[in-house]
């Protein structure tokens, strides 16, 4: 099994944890871009100083990072951030499982965004892969309870938020795998975390001047909010990791594709945590969305 592979399904492990908490904090004094601020203020310092402490120690010098590098970290940094706040926003409106399952549009455009930015293409069973994961997210993407036509159901405000999120989702890890592919380096595991830091640094540096200058009081909430957003913090530490290294590895569509898995693992999470029902439709919908996850491990 290429390593890729194992990485990436931590990632949605960890990302789906993350999310969890993220619904938790949003449904409290904190707003979307609070909730978001949460997530970089309580890793970066982290990420950071660990990059550092193993050049220090290892004697290693810090790599050139050039003019590319900084035009993909900086481009992808602010794509998650407003990925990430569209994310915050949809738990407002639509339930735990179907707001990760509007975000998940992101596989499919991570195709064509990877094409154009950095001229990499799929395979024709990786793209028959991709859209049966598709067949299989829009099957989930039905809410429970709903009436009205398919297209009434998200033609809405959660749907739009949901596929803008896809989007700048998408753009982000196609650019943090360009980032990473211009640091010379063979160790694709330090490639990651030095851009990584850089990222996370950036947007903690964003994200508090927003806040500061548009929502001062939500930086004192985040702080109120720490027993559970320093495990936000945590969990993206270790999730937004795995990704990078996984960015790294391979291309961004492949990897958005395997990480769909994320929407099984967030489903079971809704089901355990939140005492949301599964219907049938779901349920066809996970099946279909393991044979792509299947399909993408066996032939790739």
């Amino acid at each position: 099994m290429e390593l890729w592979i194992p990485v990436t399904l931590a990632a949605a492990v960890f990302q789906t944890g993350r999310f969890m908490l993220q619904k938790h904090l949003s449904g409290a004094a904190l707003s979307a871009a609070g909730a978001t601020f949460a997530r970089f203020v309580y890793s970066a310092p982290l990420v950071l100083f660990g990059v550092l402490a193993w050049f220090t120690l290892t004697g290693t010098p810090l790599p050139a990072l050039g003019l590319a590098f900084w035009a993909y970290a900086l481009t992808g940094g602010a794509a998650q951030i407003l990925a990430t706040v569209c994310v915050v926003l949809l738990f407002k409106t639509r339930n735990f499982a179907v707001g990760i399952t509007f975000k998940k549009t992101e596989v499919i455009q991570t195709v064509l965004v990877g094409w154009v930015v950095l001229g990499e293409g799929v395979s024709v069973i990786g793209f028959a892969a991709i859209l049966l994961g598709l067949v299989g997210v829009l099957l989930l993407s039905d809410t429970p309870g709903a009436v009205g036509s398919w297209l009434m159901r998200i033609g809405n405000r959660a749907a739009g938020l949901g596929l803008m999120s896809g989007l700048l989702f998408a753009v982000s890890g196609v650019t943090y795998r360009g980032a990473s592919l211009e640091i010379a380096s063979d160790a694709p595991f330090l490639r990651a975390a030095v851009t990584l830091a850089a990222v996370t640094t950036a947007q903690t540096i964003a994200m508090a001047l927003w806040l500061a200058w548009r929502e001062p009081g939500q930086m004192r909430l985040v702080w109120a909010a720490r027993r559970v957003a320093v495990w936000v913090g945590l969990t993206s530490l270790a999730g937004s990791l795995c990704w990078f290294t996984a960015f790294t590895l391979q291309n961004a569509a492949y990897v958005n594709a395997l990480g769909q898995v994320e929407l099984i693992f967030s489903l079971a999470a809704s089901v355990l945590f939140f005492r949301e029902k599964v219907t049938a439709r779901e349920l066809l919908g996970m099946a279909v969305l393991g044979l792509s996850i299947l399909g993408l491990i066996l032939y790739l």
